[in-house]
Formats: structure tokens, sequence, C-alpha cells
């Protein structure tokens, strides 16, 4: 098969890392790709955003197979697209994505098929969502409405920070339109675990648990990320818990799809709040969550162009996914001054230097003039298997030093459980 694959961070390049594994995929191609995707893809030079190249590009090529790896061309209809010039495309449709185009809209679904989540109230006047404030006890949590690239999600401390970042949400346009709205939502205290689904329109059927790391620094300081690093299973995961989150969560999701003629296909990635062996939602995305695509695909002994075509043809079963047992963490490597503003263009070394167990998924990264050198935030997503998370670890840790490049920086603490 002839198979695309759209984005260009660590994600796609996991997700074409694996896809490169079946023996199903005669050609791989990405678009917009990178340094890392070069290797084993032919880059394309069409950006995930321009959706007519796209499928234009798919129809002209004959491709078999579009996997859409951001969130944007999903929400913008990409898959639609595809679909009515008769290509396989891997991903919700336009209906499907609003679940993460719209937190409101995704926290009214979730009240209205008894998803237990936080309590929340939606405004679209930044004054009236000032005055809700005493509502809400401290910490509060302010969301900005549509798609903010991970960073639209801002805990507050005081009720002063609350109505500052209101205001530079709505008022000062901090996410462009995604602040038209904001969500206003209690904050909920447990440990958070990241559960992404297979869902094949029919069923959601959960792939293995893991637990990213979003804040910029140790200890969960600083600001929000698109995520630092990420390890998988999530121990917190017990059969227990499973249950509940089958019975509260996933059935009452999948139940309020079909309810609602809502045709779902593609991955659901639900943030969960985990306390006393309970969960409640945070949000709903409609695709691979990175860095969480990081450590789950390496554990996934299934072919995935299998996976993702039973998932599109609506016979996909619990049977069909197949995992290692062995353990993965991940830590991204960042350029200094991320999540606010950074430098592009810095040289990387130290590569073809780690060990051979190592997986090194490239994010923010582009050839020039024959070096690969910096070109995002989040540049590297250092990955390894291990027989216990604690040998995955330190085998990570133990070859960042290896790999360079101009202000890079890191958290320490990842996967310390």
């Amino acid at each position: 098969m002839k198979i695309l694959v759209v984005g260009n961070g660590a994600r796609e390049h996991a997700i074409c890392w694996k896809l490169n594994q079946s023996v199903k995929t005669s050609r791989l191609y990405c678009a917009p790709g990178n340094a890392g995707i070069a290797k084993i893809a032919q880059c394309v030079d069409i950006k995930a955003d321009e959706l007519d190249r796209l499928v234009e590009y798919s129809v002209n090529n004959s491709i078999d197979l579009v996997v859409v790896g951001p969130e944007g061309p999903l929400v913008a209809g990409l898959v639609d697209m595809l679909n009515e010039k008769g290509i396989k495309a891997f991903g919700p449709v336009r209906e499907g994505a609003k679940f993460e185009g719209s937190k409101s809209h995704s926290k009214d679904f979730m009240t209205k098929n008894l998803i237990p989540s936080a309590g929340y109230e939606v405004f679209t006047d930044s004054k009236k969502a000032m005055e809700s404030l005493d509502k809400f006890n401290a910490p509060i949590v302010v969301k900005a409405d549509g798609l903010a690239a991970g960073k639209g999600v801002i805990i507050c401390e005081t009720v002063k920070e609350a109505e500052d970042a209101i205001k530079s949400i709505m008022d000062d346009r901090q996410f462009g339109d995604a602040g038209d709205r904001v969500v206003i939502e209690e904050f909920l205290r447990g440990t958070e675990t990241s559960l992404l689904c297979f869902v094949d329109g029919k069923r959601i059927i959960p792939m293995e648990s893991a637990r990213d790391y979003k804040k910029a620094y140790d200890d969960d300081k600083g600001l929000n990320t698109g995520g630092m690093g990420c390890f998988s299973p999530n121990p917190i995961y017990t059969e227990e818990l499973k249950k509940y989150i089958k019975d509260n969560i996933l059935d009452r999701t999948l139940n309020g799809f079909l309810r609602e003629n809502i045709d779902f296909k593609g991955v659901l990635f639900i943030g969960l709040m985990i306390e006393n062996n309970q969960a409640k939602v945070l949000e709903y995305n409609t695709r691979f969550g990175d860095p969480e695509t990081e450590v789950i695909l390496p554990r996934l002994k299934s072919d995935l162009v299998d996976v993702m075509l039973k998932c599109i043809d609506g016979n996909l079963s619990e049977y069909d996914l197949q995992w290692y047992d062995e353990k993965c963490a991940t830590v991204i490597l960042a350029s200094g001054g991320y999540p606010k503003g950074y430098e592009k263009g810095k040289e990387i070394t130290g590569l073809t230097e780690v060990d051979e167990d190592i997986i090194i998924f490239h994010g923010g990264t582009k050839l020039s003039e024959g070096r690969t050198v910096t070109d995002g935030g989040r540049v590297l997503a250092v990955t390894s298997m291990g027989c216990t998370l604690e040998e995955a670890r330190n085998k990570v840790y133990a070859n960042i030093p290896k790999i360079h490049f101009d202000k890079m920086q890191f958290r320490k603490d990842i996967a310390e459980v």
C-alpha cells in the first residue's frame, strides 16, 4: 500500500516508524515531515493545513491510505474531503473531530451522557466570565474553547490569576479565534493519566495506558507545554480502575456517539484524573497524543496498518491489539525558552552516538545544508524500552548527554515512579 502520513512532529515520526514495519506498506510518504522522518519516508513539501493540496497529491499519486496526525486538519475536515474522493483516511471526520475542536462541545456531551467530569461553565463574554469566578474554589481552571496547540489550559491559583487568564484568552486573543469562548472548570485533584483508544464506529478499544508530563520543568513547575516526556504503562491503571473507566466513560462515550449518529473512526485520546480508583475526564482529543504515541507504538506488537484498516472498515476486535510486556519511556529535548520564545536553526550533533536500542523520534527538526537543525520547541523524543520502567528510564537518561544543541533543555524527573 502507498501510505501518506500528514504532519511533521515526533508523533508523526513514531507513526511512520511503526507503519514502515508493516509488510503491507510498499511506499511511505509524509507531508511535510522532518529530518528524522526523511530517513524512512519520502517527505512531501505540503503543510498539514494545505488541505486542497493534500487531497490533490493523494489523488494524483494513487495513495491508498492517508493517516492524519495533527488535530488541525481533522477539525478542518480533511478526512471528509479524502472520503469524498474515495481515499481511505485514518482519523475522524469533522463531526467527530469537533470533540477536540471545541471544549464546550465536549463538556456538553459529557454532561448529557453522564460521563464523570469537572463542573464547568462556558462564556462568550469576558466580563461575565470574570463575574462567575466567585462560584469556583481556587485553583480554577480556565480553558480556551478551541485549538491552542496544547497550551490553552491555564491552572490559576488565585481569582486574580483567573481574571488575567480570561483577559489574555478573550480580550488579548492569545490563542486567536480559539479564545472566542472560555470554559471555566473546577480543579480536579489526583493523578493524571492518558488513555488512547482505537475506535471503529462500533467499538472503543483501549490501547496500553501512559502518563505524560505537561509542565515545562521538574516537579511539575512552569508553564504548560505540549508534553515534556511520557512513560507506558501507567502503574495507577489497575484492573479495578479499568472496569470503572469502561463502565462509566468508554461505554457511555460510545453510547453517546451511537445515539447522536456520530460515526467516529480513528483514535480517541482521553485525558483522565484518577483518585481512589475512580476517574474523571479532563478532555477528549481525537488523534494520537504527543508524546504518548512515542511510548505506546513501540509497545504495539500488532501490525499498525492492519489495525487502522480495521478501524476504517468497522471490524476491529480487542484481539487485534497485541502488546509487548516491555515498558517504555521517552524524554523530550526542547529548545531553550520553550514554551515561550525560542530560537531555531541550532545544529544538532550526537544523533548517531546513542546506543543501538535507543529510538530518537524527531519533532521540531529539519535538514539545512546537510545538517540536522532545530526547527521547533519540542525538538527530539529520546525513547527506550526496558524490562522495567526504571531500566527504560535509565537508558534514556544515559544517552541524552551524547546529544547536543545550543540551549537544549529537558526535564530530569520523567518516569520517576
